[in-house]
């Protein structure tokens, strides 16, 4: 179960128990660093989560021990997202070091520490379908957007994952944050851009902070 091109991704969100096992939700976690996985934890706010961690590795096999080991230790998972790493139709002619960021990203990046992911899709409506929407227009649309978010450049840093086929939606977006209030600002800023204003559609949003997880639980 081995990505041929890029990680694989999981998000897992998770509300502690009274069986809760700290030690073994540790050693669930080093147990996948040792698997060449890259494992981040957030604290979470809201009622719909503790905790939440995000996942990547070229194997799935990995990523699923990670699940279980979590949920035998007593996380209740209340929540998740599966996607894989990817490269825009809309990023040719983008320098291969850049492209190569997208597919194998290292995260978090420094200094930005505050984490939001909500999923996403394209609309197939009547009146807005993306996807009967010529190239060169869905192109253009989408340089708006990537023009809106480097208005943000060194406060906002950004994973897009693929879900097509994969989870109820198309794409996964994780934000990592210089503050609360940027994530909101980049969210309602963006939404304006055409793309999003006439064909996105968004599921829930999960929001917090990246803390270590001996610290979480």
């Amino acid at each position: 179960m081995l990505m041929e091109d890029g990680l694989s991704v999981v998000h897992l969100f998770a509300k502690q128990t009274p069986n809760l096992d700290r030690e073994a939700v540790l050693a669930a976690v080093k147990t996948a660093e040792g698997a060449d996985c890259q494992v981040i934890t957030a604290a979470m706010l809201g009622h719909k989560c503790d905790v939440a961690f995000m996942a990547l590795c070229a194997d799935w096999r990995t990523l699923r021990t990670l699940q279980t080991g979590l949920a035998d230790a007593g996380l209740d998972i209340v929540d998740s997202y599966v996607s894989i790493t990817e490269v825009s139709e809309y990023a040719k002619g983008m320098p291969e070091e850049m492209l190569r960021a997208r597919l194998t990203p290292t995260i978090p990046p420094e200094g930005l520490n505050a984490f939001c992911f909500y999923p996403m899709s394209k609309k197939r409506e009547a009146a807005a379908n993306w996807f009967a929407t010529p190239y060169d227009r869905r192109q253009e649309m989408m340089m708006e957007h990537g023009k809106s978010g480097r208005n943000f450049a060194g406060k906002v840093a950004q994973v897009i994952s693929g879900s097509t086929g994969l989870d109820d939606f198309e794409w996964g977006v994780t934000l990592f944050a210089k503050s609360p209030d940027v994530i909101k600002d980049v969210v309602y800023t963006m939404r304006f851009d055409e793309g999003s204003a006439l064909y996105g559609e968004f599921g829930a949003f999960y929001v917090g902070y990246l803390e270590e997880l001996d610290n979480i639980l």
